[in-house]
């Protein structure tokens, strides 16, 4: 019996030892359009490009790059409507027994949800929850999705921009199995083996934000087909400064492009 056998089993690892529904969910990643993220000593810069497949399609209000605290941001790679919505998680008490299942008719996103949790944590303990901690409530949500009935994994992986408990600017890597990494650069989606190829090259230690910025707009190009420009591009910054995440607007994203021409 090969691998073929399980393809379908979301709870079952075939004989080689794998979950082939988390793999096709990192396929689904790998057809995403690129994201990238950069971590420089005063601050962390996350962008990704939003082409459309006709210059019709009206984008306004298709956001890919998403502020989720004060001090910290998300922007994924794969398919769109996984990122925007996960069906949260029902509390069902009959006759005495609390059971858990996944309720098709409350739906939640996932911005939304680690938003909340970081309310949450804002009200307790009356400070900004660290983007470390995010990312593992975050990481753990998917998990959840590749061993439970009834559901898939999530086809896309985050990039998470933001500062930890120690002022310390950072960026994380969170794929559909629930693991997550902490990456100086790293790019994710379609172009990101000639992404990472790039960073590699121009990445160093005492990187500035500004610098980060451009960096990460001549990786971008590298893989683009067309003309870059501020409607077409995302980009996301947190600044060590003051600890905020911000979205550039596309004027300024422009002048960036600019500066690089």
């Amino acid at each position: 019996m090969g691998d073929s056998a399980y393809s379908f089993s979301l709870t079952t690892f075939s004989r080689t030892g794998k979950l082939l529904q988390i793999e096709y969910a990192l396929n689904a990643v790998a057809n995403g359009r690129t994201a990238l993220g950069i971590a420089a000593v005063d601050g962390v810069v996350i962008a990704t490009d939003k082409k459309f497949g006709s210059p019709l399609v009206e984008g306004i209000g298709v956001r890919k790059v998403e502020k989720i605290t004060d001090g910290s941001g998300f922007v994924y790679a794969g398919v769109g409507p996984d990122y925007r919505v996960l069906e949260s998680v029902c509390t069902v008490n009959f006759y005495s027994h609390a059971q858990y299942y996944f309720c098709p008719h409350t739906p939640t996103t996932l911005v939304r949800k680690a938003r909340k949790e970081a309310q949450s944590y804002y009200r307790e303990y009356r400070e900004t929850k660290p983007v470390g901690q995010l990312v593992k409530s975050t990481a753990s949500v998917m998990q959840e999705y590749t061993q439970s009935g009834g559901v898939r994994p999530f086809g896309v992986s985050l990039l998470v921009a933001g500062m930890d408990g120690d002022g310390v600017p950072r960026l994380f890597q969170v794929d559909p199995s629930g693991a997550y990494f902490g990456w100086k650069a790293t790019a994710i989606g379609k172009g990101y083996v000639n992404a990472n190829n790039f960073l590699e090259k121009r990445y160093q230690d005492d990187m500035e934000l500004e610098d980060a910025i451009h960096t990460a707009l001549l990786t971008l190009r590298e893989g683009f087909e067309g003309e870059m420009n501020g409607h077409n591009i995302e980009v996301g910054v947190v600044s060590k400064a003051d600890g905020k995440f911000r979205l550039l607007t596309p004027e300024q994203i422009q002048d960036y492009l600019d500066e690089a021409n």
